[in-house]
């Protein structure tokens, strides 16, 4: 959006809710829980990849070359390599970020509470904006997981199933904060990261 931070009192919009980046994951977890297209999604894409593995499991089980403990091996590596994909899941973020206009990025991390952003200083951001940001790691990745299974034996295939499996449950954040928006859908909603002092407000009007 155009607008600064500054403006947007005098553009009708009002403080709704301020979100410590501290208070990231208790904040997400709410909104998890209400029943929004958002965490439907989420839930249900999880059961899917579960469901998935099972049966990839099952049925590379009664090939002759295939052993389960190897499997298992492979797929324990996957959910090793979807933390190495952090950094790349945040650069995604930030690319994001600039492609909706913002010009002050940055990162910020909580190892004791395992919490990644990417920070886009006072930039503030409408719904439409928002969701292209939020989804964008996601969205890529998991597409290039899902293809890369199609190509691979059935070993790097549940390779790839862990990794995707662990990343997606990664996203918990991204699609608890669209959940966010979704739960407020009656309202106009914008947001905007204060770097300095690590909240994130999220404003209001009519629509």
């Amino acid at each position: 959006m155009t607008l600064s931070p500054e403006s947007l009192p005098h553009n009708g919009y009002v403080l709704l809710d301020q979100m410590d980046h501290k208070e990231l994951i208790p904040f997400v977890r709410t909104y998890l829980k209400k029943r929004t297209p958002s965490s439907v999604f989420f839930n249900v894409f999880n059961i899917i990849i579960v469901a998935i593995i099972v049966f990839c499991f099952f049925t590379y089980h009664g090939r002759e070359h295939f052993g389960i403990g190897r499997g298992l091996m492979y797929f324990c590596n996957g959910i090793a390599l979807a933390f190495l994909l952090i950094p790349l899941h945040e650069y995604i973020h930030v690319l994001a970020y600039k492609s909706q206009g913002a010009l002050h990025t940055s990162y910020d991390a909580h190892l004791k509470k395992f919490y990644f952003m990417a920070i886009a200083d006072h930039f503030v951001a409408s719904k439409k904006e928002f969701r292209i940001v939020a989804l964008a790691p996601f969205v890529v990745i998991s597409t290039l997981l899902i293809v890369g299974c199609f190509f691979t034996n059935p070993y790097y295939t549940l390779l790839l199933l862990g990794t995707l499996l662990t990343h997606t449950a990664c996203c918990s954040g991204v699609f608890g904060l669209l959940s966010y928006f979704d739960f407020h859908h009656n309202k106009e909603i914008v947001t905007y990261d204060d770097k300095a002092n690590k909240i994130s407000y999220f404003f209001w009007k009519e629509k």
